[in-house]
This record gives structure tokens, sequence and C-alpha cells, in this order.
């Protein structure tokens, strides 16, 4: 079950750089001697050797996913980028099903507003974080009328939690 957690949007975008130079420093690193190695094991000397480059640069790539995921994803270096990295990934799960969303909020459903407010919260911290300013004063409108509307029912408004049960529920409602 993902939470959003507060995080200053300066200091996400320092670590997220940080990370990124990381990752690309090694993918470089690996690219370059598995590049290097395959061409020489492999290649012919003064001849075409763009295959053996090309399947260097792919097992490079392939060797900083596996390194990435097995040993760094966990490491404090990666902290802020699996967060953004898991934010994104539940609003996705709430936008795939947001014509449902939507329906269950028409009907007055408990679980379909508790998600949408959900997916408003961690939309604006999404796009804070971004530093997408525009968008997020683009959608204020409907996520203020959304909150009024939760608050008028008596629903807590700070749906800090993607519930998985929520998203099975909503799925009931036709658009």
């Amino acid at each position: 079950m993902f939470q959003i957690q507060p995080m200053s949007p300066e200091l996400y975008r320092q670590q997220t750089r940080r990370s990124t130079f990381v990752v690309i420093a090694i993918f470089l690193a690996l690219a370059m001697l598995c590049s290097t190695a395959s061409t020489q094991l492999l290649g012919s000397p003064g001849g075409d050797n763009f295959k053996w480059n090309l399947l260097g640069v792919l097992l490079g790539l392939g060797l900083t996913v596996a390194l990435v995921r097995q040993q760094l994803w966990s490491r404090p270096l990666m902290a802020a980028a699996v967060y953004g990295w898991n934010l994104k990934r539940s609003l996705m799960r709430v936008t795939n099903v947001m014509h449902h969303v939507k329906a269950g909020v028409a009907a007055g459903d408990e679980s379909a507003m508790k998600l949408l407010r959900f997916y408003h919260l961690g939309l604006t911290q999404m796009l804070q974080l971004d530093g997408n300013s525009s968008e997020l004063s683009q959608t204020l409108r409907e996520i203020d009328a959304h909150r009024e509307a939760m608050q008028a029912r008596g629903l807590e408004v700070q749906q800090l939690h993607l519930d998985p049960a929520w998203l099975e529920a909503v799925k009931q409602f036709k658009p």
C-alpha cells in the first residue's frame, strides 16, 4: 500500500538529479566496457564491428538495469527517485480506472470519493515535485470542489494512502 509522504520539491529534484547522474555514469562505464570487450573478443580488426559495439551497449544497459534494481534501489541514494516512481505508479493505477472512479463519485460512493481524493493529493504532490505549477493551477478548481463535497459528507479529506480495496470497489461502477 502506497503512502504519500511530505517531501520538499527542491530536495526531491536535487536527490533525483544526483541519482540520475550516478545511473548515467554506471551505464556509460558498463556500456563502454562491454562494447570494448565484445569488439575485442568477437570483432575483427579493421572490420565493421558495429553489431558487436551495439551488443556491448545493450549488454551494458541490461547490466545497469539489473544493478540499479538489485543493488541501488533500496539505498538512500535512490530514495527520492524510488518514491517518485512509486507515486507515479500509484497515480497510474487510479488513472487506469478513472472512468469508474468518476462514475462512483457521481453515485456518491465513499470508496470512489476517497480514491479520487488520494489521486488529487498525489497528483498535487507529483506536480509540485516536478515543478509543474501551470498544470496544477488548472486542476485546483476540481480538487477544491471534490474536497468540499467530501467535507460536506463528513469524510476525512487526508487520504494519504492508496487502499487496493478502493480500486476493486470502484470497478463495479459503469461510466
